[in-house]
């Protein structure tokens, strides 16, 4: 136990997940514990150099915290329903790195390289580093290594739609990534004037997600003239008033959605019955239905041609709304919508007669789109890519596999009539045991994940996750995994089996280092399952067999995890 804990551990980004994932290992008595990050600031997506003014989050106050540190709520929490903007989260994580990890994070540091190697008959990973002050390369050695990563930090642009596109066909304006909006600020606001100057010029934001929604309201609350084009839109759940604690932070949510486990009489009714199934589909019909009206939405918006609340997980958690949020400044007119509808390429660039460079983009609805700025809302693409060559994916097990079709899951009548798009056909999905390990080097207990799970509370899940990666290193003999690479691997495939069942949309839709396990609204029973490896108790909101579905799920009930760790290690000696 001495030696692991001597032993060195690479930890790759500063997000919430690298965080919590540093702060439990230090906690846990890892002596050598790095963490390594190309942004200047912690916080990942929420780093200051990425967060922009009007940035908000589908996430309410309390569910992207750790347990370690209270988050004050938000300054407008009343008008919102206690949604977060990216401001907060930027604040919070500065804080959390500044209390808990001084000395332990290295910024500015990108990394170039990551290669498992053998030093001294012991297994090493290599990790060669480039400097973002002075350019100097480094090769650092560990002992094991943590992927924090996520999956919203590499840009993924269509090739005709790119920067070099543009520019190719004439145009000197931005083209610019969503999260790339901060650094572009200035050059966007001088590419397209205020509403109330001469010739102000025009943005276009090409997606119909989060990201795209966000930046469209930045730019029109600031007086430019928007236009938002997309082919689908993300769902949306809002309410008039914000919707009480016990149906919003607790199970209710999580119990209308299937999860492979099915643990309570309630959840098996829900899922596996004819009536079960009518209740179940008729709750987010409701919800879909209720949130639309709720943001007077008309029933011919394009707005209305989104995802499934049931089915994606692609959602976003408008609250209650408001005159400045999206919705709001789409009924207002502020913002402009070509729908539905895909950016094809850039047509040519033009000379206005007012001397304005544009640059005209070509629609699949056979229109087209002028523009002094464009802002690529497209998604990100998997971060994994560009550090391991193909051959240590290989040998890690990151190379992603086909997902088998299965009727193991026949009986869940709530997944009986899927969407008929079904777009991954052909789709592949790594074989990552839990979402934390691949099942490929599971026994040897030098490589985890934290931080690819999709989770409607990031900061519940991870935490967990931390806990249960921290014992896999500490080989705690508590800790269940599966006894060989072979058992591992069928855990995996019957996995991803799942989501081909209950996502049959999204493998296709959703990048392999933020998909490896996909528990958005159902993440409490993901987080059980993490509970129960480690031997700890589950379900810990509490309540009777009436109530229990509506208990609020509190950070309160996890802050203790490692002194429980602590005392089954001790008791198993």
């Amino acid at each position: 136990m001495k030696a692991a804990k001597q032993q060195s551990i690479c930890i790759l980004g500063a997000g919430p997940a690298g965080l919590i994932t540093a702060h439990t290992l230090l906690q846990d008595g890892f002596e050598n514990v790095s963490v390594l990050t190309r942004d200047r600031t912690p916080g990942g997506v929420w780093a200051a150099e990425r967060v922009y003014p009007g940035l908000t989050l589908n996430n309410v106050h309390g569910e992207y915290r750790f347990s370690q540190l209270p988050m004050p709520p938000p300054r407008d929490a009343k008008a919102t329903g206690g949604r977060l903007r990216g401001e907060d989260l930027r604040d919070y994580f500065a804080s959390f790195a500044d209390r808990f990890l001084k000395g332990k994070i290295s910024y500015n540091t990108e990394v170039l390289r990551v290669q498992k190697s053998a030093t001294s008959g012991e297994a090493s990973w290599r990790v060669t580093t480039r400097s973002q002050v002075d350019g100097e390369t480094r090769e650092l050695v560990f002992n094991k290594f943590v992927m924090c990563t996520g999956g919203c930090s590499e840009p993924s642009i269509p090739r005709s739609l790119e920067a070099a596109a543009a520019s190719t066909v004439g145009f000197a304006g931005p083209v610019v990534h969503s999260s790339q909006i901060a650094s572009n600020q200035p050059a966007i606001l001088d590419a397209a004037k205020h509403l109330n100057t001469p010739d102000p010029g025009h943005i276009l934001v090409i997606g119909g997600g989060k990201s795209a929604q966000d930046a469209a309201s930045f730019f029109a609350k600031l007086g430019r003239k928007v236009t938002i084009l997309f082919d689908n839109a993300d769902a949306i759940v809002a309410a008039p008033i914000p919707l009480p604690e016990f149906i919003r932070k607790s199970r209710f949510l999580a119990v209308a959605s299937p999860y492979i486990t099915l643990r309570t009489r309630l959840e098996r009714f829900l899922h596996t019955t004819w009536l079960g199934s009518k209740i179940t589909h008729g709750l987010w019909s409701f919800l879909e239905w209720s949130s639309f009206l709720a943001l007077n939405v008309p029933s011919n918006s394009p707005l209305r041609k989104s995802h499934s609340v049931f089915w994606a997980v692609r959602t976003n958690d408008e609250g209650n709304g408001g005159s400045d949020r999206f919705h709001g400044l789409v009924n207002a007119g502020k913002i402009q919508m070509v729908a539905p509808a895909r950016a094809t390429r850039y047509l040519e660039a033009r000379t206005t007669k007012e001397g304005r460079n544009v640059v005209v983009v070509e629609t699949s609805d056979g229109g087209n789109v002028e523009a002094d700025a464009v802002v690529l809302a497209t998604g990100y693409k998997s971060s994994w890519g560009p550090l391991f060559d193909e051959d240590t994916r290989k040998d890690l097990g990151l190379d992603p596999q086909p997902v088998p079709y299965s009727n193991e899951f026949d009986d869940y009548v709530s997944l009986a009539h899927p969407p008929q798009h079904h777009h991954d056909r052909e789709a592949k999905h790594c074989l990552i045991y839990r979402g934390l390990i691949p099942a490929k080097t599971i026994l040897n207990r030098d490589f985890a994940i934290n931080g690819a799970a999709f989770s409607t509370n990031p900061g519940y899940t991870y935490e967990v996750a931390a806990h249960w990666i921290s014992s896999y290193f500490l080989s705690d003999p508590f800790l269940h995994i599966p006894p060989t690479v072979q058992d591992a691997s069928d855990v995996c495939l019957r996995y991803n089996a799942w989501l081909r069942k209950r996502h049959p949309d999204m493998l296709a839709e959703i990048n392999e280092s933020y998909s490896s396990v996909l528990s958005f609204w159902s993440w409490p029973q993901m987080a059980d399952e993490l509970l129960e490896d480690m031997e700890l108790p589950s379900m810990r909101s509490g309540g009777n067999w009436l109530t229990w579905v509506f208990k609020v799920v509190d950070l309160k009930e996890i802050k203790d995890l490692r002194g429980e760790r602590e005392q089954k290690r001790l008791a198993c000696q």
